[in-house]
């Protein structure tokens, strides 16, 4: 399926692919394009559009697009709900106390963002290895709290 936002991805924008590619679709291929065109180009390509104004995987009800998709597809896993915390503190800088690694993914996200510029997709190729491994952290911070 193709998947479409807004180009110049940081943060929730990163890690939505990553959450997508890793648990709602594999096959998933990513569209990034100026934010006035996101939805022209959904219904063109019949791509499901995130992390834009307006639809059901963005921002709603005080989620980020990452919450949106957890709840969309009813991922229950509770480490990918604390990451998604992780994401939402790092998107949002009203909030980016929510959990205490959220400071470090924004740093390291705009710090990601800044050396690659409009390459969304040498972007995510860089950055998933980082939330797999940020996905394996939160199964441990997980089960060390049971």
């Amino acid at each position: 399926m193709n998947w479409v936002t807004r180009k110049n991805a940081n943060v929730d924008r990163v890690a939505c692919p990553w959450l997508i590619r890793r648990f709602v679709d594999p096959e998933a291929t990513f569209l990034f394009v100026p934010a006035e065109e996101v939805m022209k180009v959904a219904q063109r390509e019949k791509a499901i559009p995130f992390d834009v104004q307006g639809v059901e995987l963005g921002h709603i009800d005080g989620r980020c697009s990452f919450e949106s998709i957890l709840m969309k597809y009813e991922v229950a896993d509770p480490a990918l709900h604390l990451l998604g915390r992780i994401v939402h503190g790092a998107d949002i800088p009203a909030e980016i106390a929510i959990e205490p690694e959220a400071a470090g993914l924004r740093s390291i996200a705009y710090g990601f963002a800044t050396i690659h510029g409009d390459n969304d997709h040498e972007k995510l190729l860089l950055e998933t290895p980082m939330y797999d491994a940020l996905y394996v952290w939160c199964q441990e911070r997980v089960r060390e709290k049971r």
